[in-house]
This record gives C-alpha cells, structure tokens and sequence, in this order.
C-alpha cells in the first residue's frame, strides 16, 4: 500500500472524521443541548479547515495526487452530508426542519449531479473540472450555514435568534440560492458531455 502524504492524510482525517462528528450529533449523549452545539460546530469548522489547509500544502509542494483528486471533494461531501443528516434528525433543531430537508436535498441533489458530470466528463476527454467560483462560493455557504444552526441560539440568546432562528433561516436561503446557482452553472457549462444521442 502507497504511503499516503501530509495532504491525503488530511483528506483521510475529514472522513474518518464524520462518523465521530455524527455520534455527537445523532447519539443519547448525556449532555446539554449548548455543549453539543458547540461541540459539533468545533468539530464541524476545525475538520472543513483541513480542507484548505490540505490543498494549499497540495499546490505549494507539488503534492497533488489521483487519490486526492478522488477522495478531497468526496470527503467535503461527506461531511457536508453527514451535518445535515445530523440536523434532519436531531429533535434540537425541529423548528428548522420543514424548511431544513428542502435546503438538504438541493444540495445532495446538486452535489450528486455534478459529481457525475465530473465523472462523465472525465471518462469522455480525461478532462479534470476543478471548482468554480460559484463552486467555491457554494462551499463557504454550506459551511457557514450549518455553524450559523448549530451556534445561533448559543451566541444569540435573545428570541428573536432563540425562536425564530432569523439566521438559520437566513443563511439557508443564501446556501440554497448558491447551490442552485452553481448546479446549473455547471450542467450548462459540461452540457455537451450529456449529449442523449451519444
């Protein structure tokens, strides 16, 4: 087996990271509902932070790999899924979910999509798609969108934040709009690799 380097082993981290991220999240833990906001923000921000720390040490020393090409944009997905299933099925934050499940199958929805297209693209004409802008943009949303639920009525006790999630509700649109926004931006763009006559 290929030793793995400082980038791939960041990569492996994130997914290893998940299932401990969800335990915290979906689990009978014996504690209270703020320390396991907090918990599952720390855990959720710290782990997305390898993710530009890896790629950054990826490009600088040349250290950029068809495993990391492979697993780095599985593991975003993975973690970015594994919050939002964690959501959907905590009673914490069941005042959010009738809006939360649409937000959530947009994004799985889109990510599935264009992870295809990748890979169509890539058996057609050995063509790597890297991320847009919009992509990127996409990313930050759903990162800051699932913080903002976890920590807003820990940071902002006041009702207006407690009751009616002003926040949440506000940064879940935003993810939403930019999901939808790059989803089509890419199946515009790589449209030709999905020719039905071919």
């Amino acid at each position: 087996m290929a030793k793995l380097n400082l980038p791939n082993k960041l990569t492996l981290f994130r997914i290893l990271m998940v299932p401990v991220f969800l335990v915290i999240l979906v689990a009978p833990l014996p504690l209270e509902d703020w320390i396991i906001r907090v918990v599952a923000a720390a855990l959720f921000a710290l782990t997305s932070l390898t993710d530009m720390v890896d790629g950054k040490i990826a490009r600088k020393y040349d250290l950029i790999t068809d495993f990391g090409k492979f697993m780095d944009p599985l593991a975003d997905k993975f973690l970015v899924f594994a919050a939002m299933l964690g959501i959907l099925t905590n009673d914490m934050f069941s005042d959010l979910r009738a809006v939360f499940v649409w937000a959530a199958a947009i994004v799985i929805f889109r990510e599935l999509a264009v992870t295809s297209i990748r890979l169509v693209a890539a058996g057609k004409s050995g063509l790597v798609i890297a991320a847009s802008w919009l992509g990127k943009i996409k990313t930050t949303t759903q990162m800051i969108c699932i913080v903002v639920v976890f920590l807003e009525p820990v940071i902002f006790p006041w009702d207006i934040f407690r009751k009616y999630h002003v926040l949440s509700y506000f940064t879940i649109a935003v993810m939403a709009v930019m999901t939808l926004w790059s989803g089509i931006d890419y199946l515009r763009t790589y449209w030709k690799f999905l020719d039905p006559e071919k």
